[in-house]
């Protein structure tokens, strides 16, 4: 591992961020946040897992998950023990899936989002954090109507619900939502349901509003985000509406990469790879979307991933094809992000907080 400008000292706020080896990404790297500016000062990387494209850290924040976005897909785990420099948890895990692009951990399973094979993974958490091999692998079933895009299933994200009890996978291929119930015991998924969205809309990620009532869910093949009422209790979940990210008219082919939802449940941003965009919605008292406000350029091209730092004053976007991670000042009442700087990572995919 390299390293730039000395460790960290403490655990402190701490940006990791995701890149396609393949392309020239570093792999994983390390960053410190600047509390007041928001300004990303690179630590170091390592390249030990080859395209690290989606992170996530664990439910202590002592070991950082990467999905291996490769054919035969993986997983593998790196002990935070010193937080600047992640060192793996031996080998990675296959997932006995193809192109795994989304993770996501839960107190005894990682569960990965598989686009190739169209499926999702279910691996066990060993102690001290490593992962054992795949303890169930649940496969999608279905089409949709765009042939290039949508022969087969291609599963892109797997979320839990915020109590627990369910996970729910957006499966661009089949333009639905599967959803999972995970045993109270064993943590293992099992088939629950399986909600349709428009035909040929593309669902790619989806975020949770703050109450946990409505579930934002982002198209990728059409720019749009559809509302839905969601239930823990029963898992249900009601489509309510579909709203526009880009106002009417506009000619550039894009494609919708990540929704974010303002910590109030005022505001909902969303990141627009082809238009090169950031877009700022507006959410009413009941969490339904009100309207389009803002859109503003991200700062880069093709923007994969859009978060916001913990704080709720400033978002990142990681730009994959111009190889940067850049940051926004986000304004607390019109929820209107301002540009404020840049961070050069080649290849960026994700970037997420500990």
């Amino acid at each position: 591992m390299t390293v730039d400008g000395g460790q960290a000292g403490q655990r402190g706020r701490l940006a990791y961020i995701g890149s396609f080896t393949e392309a020239g990404g570093p792999g994983i790297t390390v960053a410190e946040a600047d509390a007041r500016t928001g300004a990303l000062k690179l630590l170091g990387s390592t390249d030990a897992l080859v395209n690290p494209s989606f992170l996530a850290l664990s439910p202590g924040g002592d070991v950082l998950y990467a999905v291996s976005e490769t054919d035969e897909g993986a997983v593998a785990a790196f002990s935070l023990a010193d937080p600047v420099r992640p060192e793996p948890l031996g080998e990675p895990v296959p997932v006995r899936g193809d192109g795994p692009t989304h993770l996501a951990v839960t107190g005894t399973h990682v569960f990965t989002a598989n686009y190739g094979s169209g499926s999702v993974s279910a691996l066990p958490v060993r102690r001290g954090g490593g992962l054992g091999t795949p303890a169930a692998v649940l496969a999608h079933r279905g089409s949709g109507p765009v042939a290039d895009r949508q022969k087969g299933p291609h599963a892109h994200a797997v979320v839990p619900d915020p109590s627990g009890s369910m996970l729910l996978a957006v499966d661009l291929g089949t333009d639905s939502v599967w959803t999972y119930a995970l045993d109270p015991v064993t943590g293992l998924p099992r088939p629950h349901g399986e909600t349709p969205l428009r035909s040929g809309t593309g669902p790619r990620h989806l975020a949770f509003a703050p109450q946990a009532d409505r579930v934002y869910v982002l198209n990728e093949l059409t720019p749009t985000v559809t509302v839905c009422r969601w239930s823990s209790a029963d898992g249900a979940l009601e489509p309510l509406g579909e709203t526009r990210v880009l106002p009417p008219g506009e000619g550039v082919p894009t494609y919708p990469s990540e929704p974010v939802v303002s910590a109030d449940g005022r505001f909902l941003w969303v990141a627009n790879r082809g238009h090169d965009s950031i877009s700022v919605l507006a959410l009413d008292a009941a969490g339904d979307v009100a309207g389009l406000r803002h859109v503003v350029g991200c700062g880069g091209v093709w923007p994969r991933d859009l978060t916001l730092h913990p704080s709720g004053r400033y978002l990142y976007a990681a730009n994959e094809r111009s190889g940067d991670v850049t940051w926004f000042a986000v304004d607390p009442d019109s929820g209107i992000p301002a540009f404020a700087g840049s961070a050069a990572v080649p290849a960026a995919s994700c970037v997420i907080f500990g």
